[in-house]
Order: C-alpha cells, then sequence, then structure tokens
C-alpha cells in the first residue's frame, strides 16, 4: 500500500512539508509505504476547458510542460492521497489549485474511488476554507475522505513552527493512522460498484 502526498506549497521545506513529513513518519509505522511529491516553483497551467483530454481519451492533460502529468503518473500507483498547502487569503495556493484541477479532470480515474485527506497550514486563520476548498473534488470523484480528531489543519508562519503546534501534530498523526486503517480494511473489503453517473444540467 502507497500514499501519494502532494506537497503544495512554493515552500519546499516549509510548514506544509514538516506535517506531511509527520504523516510519513506514521505511516511508515503502521506498515504503509508514502512519498511526498513537492509541486516546485516553476509556473504551471489552469485548465483552458480545452476537452482534448476527453474527446481524445488521452488519460491525461494535452498541455506536458508542467507537473500535471507527472502527478497522473505517479496516481495511478497511489492507494491512497494526501493533498497538503498553505493558506492563501482563506485558499489554497493557486499553483497548487491549478494543478489539481487539471489532475482531476485529465486524469480522474486514478484519482477516483481512492481514501484521499487534506492538510491545510496557516499563520493565524482562514484554514478551514483552504480545508473545504481542497475536499471538494475528492467528493466529486467519490473518494472516501478520512478524517482525524479535527479539522487537518496546522498553526505555523516561519519554516518549522508548526512542529511547536502540538495538537495539530498529533492531528497529522490520528489522520495518518485513520489512512493506514482504511486502506488496510478496504484490502478485503473492495468498495460496492457505483451507478453509472446520470448528469442533470439545469439550465435546458
Amino acid at each position: 500500500m502507497k500514499v501519494l502526498m502532494i506537497n503544495g506549497s512554493p515552500r519546499k521545506d516549509g510548514n506544509t512539508a514538516l506535517a506531511l513529513k509527520e504523516i510519513a513518519d506514521t505511516l511508515k509505522a503502521e506498515g504503509v509505504e508514502s512519498e511526498i511529491y513537492w509541486i516546485g516553483v516553476k509556473p504551471v497551467r489552469g485548465c483552458i476547458a480545452c476537452y482534448q483530454c476527453i474527446e481524445k481519451g488521452l488519460g491525461r492533460c494535452a498541455f506536458d510542460d508542467d507537473i500535471a502529468n507527472r502527478i497522473i503518473g505517479k496516481l495511478a500507483d497511489a492507494d491512497g492521497i494526501i493533498l497538503g498547502s498553505p493558506t492563501y487569503y482563506g485558499q489554497p495556493n493557486g499553483a497548487l489549485l491549478a494543478v489539481w484541477q487539471r489532475v482531476c479532470f485529465a486524469g480522474g480515474a486514478v484519482v477516483r474511488g481512492k481514501p484521499a485527506a487534506n492538510v491545510a497550514i496557516c499563520r493565524r486563520g482562514g484554514s478551514t476554507a483552504a480545508f473545504q476548498t481542497m475536499n471538494m473534488p475528492f467528493e466529486m470523484l467519490n473518494c472516501p475522505l478520512v478524517t482525524s480528531q479535527y479539522w487537518n489543519v496546522a498553526f505555523g508562519r516561519e519554516p518549522g513552527e508548526a512542529a511547536k503546534d502540538t495538537e495539530g501534530m498529533q492531528t497529522m498523526r490520528t489522520l495518518a493512522r485513520n489512512m493506514a486503517w482504511l486502506l488496510k480494511s478496504l484490502k478485503d473489503n473492495p468498495r460496492p460498484a457505483q451507478e453509472p453517473w446520470q448528469p442533470m444540467h439545469f439550465i435546458r
């Protein structure tokens, strides 16, 4: 079993990385492999709704000049998913959102149905709004959301400060144990078959 964790912070070794490392260490203790993949600081595209990924059945984004398709490739081998992001203006990092929307649209098949969780880091406020924003694509893709003892948030501004948030770090460990438990449970009890999607548009 493997969990892919995506560090959506422009700071490779900031507080988002620290929270994900706490999760990774706990997953390892529970016998679950993990990888933390950093989105980096190079420019990324937003989705332009060209639909080439769908119309051509690519299974990946038609644009291959940033990290989106690399993430899709890594997700194919993952059993669980965790996104981590700092909170900017009450929202996740815009670069993470731009990439993740393309991943979910073009590569939804490698996301759909997998246990998933999100982690939001903030200096003071807005973390719950960022957390909810990151949850919504997983809910649309039928992913079981992995919870903890609180919302999956931790506090800190300067790199390393989140380590002082003892409840936040405990929340990360609880999240990791719940993820490991769910992955192990699903191994022997596969999810039920889903009905075909019946889209309904309100404007006709």
